[in-house]
């Protein structure tokens, strides 16, 4: 069992499908979801699982939603991410995450590993990305 941090594969066929809008305002939901270091999530995800989820104080099973930021270009890349994200007050232990698209059959979009297990006291969790930029972004297409 391992957390492998990537692109789902079953993204890369549904982005030329038109099956996710990122847009800012008018996009669809796209949410993050906790998992525990033993959890099995990886290139073959396609969807939200419930399986090996992180769960605790104050956290909701299925995670939160992010707010997206419009996809841009430079060059030969397109790239998109996502504002940081806070879980306020919460008590658990997780050492990965799954984004995935709420609004269209909670299809998986990427896997992240944090690099070790995280473990949060009545604390907030706050899950911050790489500044948007064709070299930076969480998603990038070249």
């Amino acid at each position: 069992m391992a957390i492998v941090q990537t692109i789902c594969t079953s993204f890369k066929a549904e982005v030329a499908q038109g099956l996710h809008n990122f847009t800012t305002g008018t996009g669809n939901v796209f949410k993050l979801a906790l998992y525990v270091a033993t959890a099995n999530i990886g290139a073959d995800t396609t969807t939200y699982t419930s399986s090996g989820e992180a769960s605790g104080t104050n956290y909701t099973a299925g995670g939160i939603a992010l707010t997206n930021i419009t996809p841009l270009s430079s060059g030969f890349t397109g790239y998109w991410s996502f504002d940081d994200l806070t879980f306020s007050n919460v008590t658990l232990t997780c050492a990965g995450a799954l984004i995935y698209n709420s609004t269209n059959g909670n299809r998986a979009v990427c896997v992240l590993n944090f690099g070790s297990t995280v473990t949060k006291t009545g604390q907030d969790l706050t899950i911050t990305f790489p500044p948007m930029g064709a070299t930076d972004s969480i998603l990038r297409i070249s």
